[in-house]
């Protein structure tokens, strides 16, 4: 029973923050919207605290997997074919819907300020610069590998967050469009600049 309650519980959080945000998305409310008492959560979760880790760890857990099940469908080994897939991860449907959308947001900020949430931010920067990193080093030098690698992951990072910042929402498919154009633009530059 204990992952079933787990999940709804974290459901409940992403609902709470999507409706009243962060600072509102009390204990009291997150149990309403779950349906449970108060006490599961520190049962469980040892308070909010907990809770929101929990919850960040499941958004980015999903973020993991929408990545690697693109990258594991690819049938090459292309280094632009895996770029790509990890850009169309990031701006997956379990990332970019409104509520968890409001959650990436809440977590952002909260980051600043709590350790356990900036281990988290920083284990998934790490990561989405370590894997367009190795990519990139297969078709430049380390030098510019890592410098793309950071271009690139701001441009994600930034993408989305305006994106979410938008009344409207992110969109998601324009988001892809203009980072595999700069993603074009990038490859472009490098095979420009290196000698033949």
């Amino acid at each position: 029973m204990e992952p079933i309650r787990r999940q709804q519980l974290i459901k409940a959080t992403i609902a709470a923050i999507d409706e009243v945000g962060l600072a509102d998305a009390t204990v009291m409310r997150i149990a309403r919207h779950a349906g449970v008492s108060a006490g599961i959560i520190s049962h469980y979760f040892g308070g909010k605290d907990g809770l929101l880790e929990a919850t960040m760890r499941q958004i980015l857990g999903d973020l993991g997997e929408a990545v690697a099940a693109r990258r594991n469908a690819l049938q090459t080994s292309n280094p632009r074919a895996h770029l790509g897939a990890i850009i169309d991860g990031n701006f997956d449907g379990s990332q970019v819907t409104g509520p968890v959308a409001k959650t990436w947001l809440a977590f952002w900020a909260s980051s600043m300020h709590r350790p356990t949430l900036a281990r988290l931010q920083h284990v998934n920067d790490r990561r989405l610069y370590a894997n367009l990193c190795h990519q990139f080093r297969r078709l430049m030098p380390r030098h510019e590998a890592r410098a793309c690698a950071r271009a690139l992951a701001a441009l994600i990072d930034g993408l989305w967050l305006r994106g979410a910042l938008t009344p409207e929402g992110l969109n998601s498919d324009e988001a892809r469009r203009l980072a595999h154009d700069y993603l074009d633009r990038l490859l472009d530059t490098h095979d420009t600049l290196s000698p033949t």
